[in-house]
Formats: C-alpha cells, sequence, structure tokens
C-alpha cells in the first residue's frame, strides 16, 4: 500500500491512498513526517488533487476509493479530517481512528450510508474528538472503545428538517430523533455518562425497541460510570422486551448478550429455538446448558 501526498503544517497530508484492499490502514508517517491531515476528498471516486506527491513506482496502482472502500483505519497522528473525505464511500461500514482527531470539515460521510460503527483507541472516559465526528453522522452509529475492550455507545438515527415560511422566507429548524440529544452529551471533550443515561427515559417515548435494547446492552454490557438508577432502567427495558433483547444478541452472535439476558431471568426456550433456527447451534447450547449443582459434602452425621 502506498500513499499520495502533500507537505503541510505539522507533517504530511495525505491525498489518496493506493492499494488492493479494501480495507487500509493509513500509515502514521510518509517520508520522515507525521500524517496529520486527510485531504479533500482523499478516499471519494475522483481525481486526485494536483500537486500531490506520488510514491515511486506507484503510478500503476490501484486507488483505493468510492465504493471498493469497506474499512479504514487512520493513525493516532491524524488531527484533521478535511471535507468530503469520505463523501460517496458507500460501502464504508466501520472507520478506527485516535483520540488527537479534532479538525472536521464538511460533508465528511455524504452518502456513506453502510457506516454503523466507530473505533475509538482512547479510554471510555478519555477527551476525544468524538463529539464533532457524530455531527456528521446522523443515522445509527455505534461506538467502541478499544481502550476499554467491549465499552460500546449506540447513537440512534435522528432527522433535522427545515420547513419553509413561504411568504416571509424564514425556515423553521426541526430535530426528530433521540438521537441528536444524545449526540450532545460530553463535558471537556469527554462522555457525559450520567447524561447520555439520562436521555433513555425520553427515547423510550420515540424510539424503536432493536435501538433501545441496543442502547441498554451496550451499556450493561460494559458500565462503565453506570450509575444504580441507569442500571435499573435498562435492566427493566431489557425485561420487558426479551423478544426483542434476543434477536439483536443472535443477529450479532453476541454469546456474551446472552449470558446477560439470560441472568435476568428471561424464558430462554423461545431464544433457544431462535438461536436453532439462525443456525447458531452454540447459542442454542448456551442457552438450554443445566447449570451444575454444587457437589454434595457429606458428614459423619448424614452416615
Amino acid at each position: 500500500m502506498a500513499v499520495l501526498w502533500q507537505p503541510c503544517a505539522g507533517g504530511a497530508r495525505v491525498v489518496r491512498v493506493l492499494g488492493d484492499t479494501p480495507c487500509p490502514a493509513v500509515p502514521g508517517t510518509v517520508d520522515g513526517r507525521p500524517v496529520v491531515e486527510l485531504g479533500p476528498y482523499c478516499f471519494a471516486a475522483r481525481a486526485a488533487e494536483s500537486g500531490a506527491l506520488w510514491p515511486p513506482g506507484a503510478q500503476d496502482t490501484h486507488e483505493i476509493a468510492g465504493d471498493f472502500l469497506e474499512q479504514a483505519v487512520l493513525p493516532d497522528t491524524l488531527r484533521v479530517l478535511h471535507s468530503a473525505a469520505f463523501y460517496n464511500c458507500r460501502r464504508l461500514r466501520s472507520l478506527e481512528l485516535g483520540a488527537a482527531l479534532d479538525g472536521f470539515g464538511s460533508d465528511l460521510f455524504t452518502n456513506c450510508r453502510a457506516l454503523r460503527t466507530v473505533a475509538l483507541r482512547a479510554a471510555p472516559g478519555a477527551p476525544t474528538g468524538l463529539k464533532k465526528l457524530l455531527g456528521a453522522v446522523n443515522a445509527d452509529l455505534t461506538v467502541v472503545f478499544l481502550g476499554a475492550p467491549g465499552t460500546r455507545l449506540f447513537y440512534p438515527e435522528y432527522a433535522e428538517l427545515l420547513d419553509e415560511n413561504a411568504p416571509a422566507h424564514i425556515f423553521n429548524r426541526t430535530i426528530e430523533g433521540e438521537g441528536y440529544r444524545m449526540r450532545q452529551c460530553f463535558a471537556g471533550g469527554a462522555v457525559d455518562y450520567a447524561a447520555y443515561d439520562a436521555t433513555f427515559a425520553q427515547a423510550c417515548v420515540g424510539e424503536s425497541p432493536a435501538a433501545l435494547c441496543r442502547m441498554a446492552l451496550g451499556r450493561l454490557l460494559a458500565p462503565f460510570a453506570l450509575g444504580k438508577a441507569a442500571r435499573a432502567a435498562y435492566t427493566a427495558y431489557l425485561a420487558a422486551h426479551p423478544g426483542d433483547a434476543f434477536a439483536l444478541a443472535i443477529a450479532g452472535r453476541d454469546e456474551a448478550a446472552l449470558r446477560l439476558l439470560a441472568g435476568l431471568g428471561l424464558p430462554l426456550r423461545d431464544a433457544a429455538a431462535a438461536c436453532a433456527r439462525a443456525g447458531w447451534s452454540e447459542g442454542a447450547a448456551l442457552l438450554l446448558a443445566r447449570p451444575k449443582r454444587a457437589p454434595k459434602r457429606y458428614t459423619f452425621d448424614d452416615l
């Protein structure tokens, strides 16, 4: 894999990535310079910017762009994503990045309809550029913190509408969906988990059971900064919607989620049958396995 790049303040700006893999990892340095920026339309299906420096012998290498891109890993040195960096990457499913990224252009993920996961190489309580990144994606998105494996937050889709008052040419802005308010739950660049959890009650009014179960499972499986009241609310919702909760765990082949749901005392027979229908025999076996009894200890009084 190779990159086209330009010098910029503080290091290098990557303007195109070349190679044969749909899942590239952008290098952290190029020609001894740290990679600090991803240029405009870097992964978009359009010609690279003029003035870019080509690596020797790379002119005939395939460009990783547009619908060819499926996953991207960005280096810890990266600080800026320029406008439309992933424009029209319709098959992009996931993005991994470091905590230093804090500069975001416009239209970064326009038409990236398959993007569902962002993985952050950071601790769940660390300040990052996540708030700005979330502002660029209004679709369903799961954020995974790689600094604490298993910690994940789900942000539901929201819609922003502009209604024109024709005579006055005034536009009224309307936002639908609790996902927008969840995206504002930050303090000093770090996620404000108490505020995030507090959105759940209102989310129960308008969000789908599938979205709410995803949110609840994510918080209960890795309960970083999870208060007692929030834990009780999430647990109660899963107990009241066992079908949706098990369906989510089965679709993701998530054994940890199955164990958590089984530990809540939910009925398991229908869930085990659903596992079998989905071809997940391991899940069915996990749900139907009987707990081992403690060995009987005899004393002389028993004889």
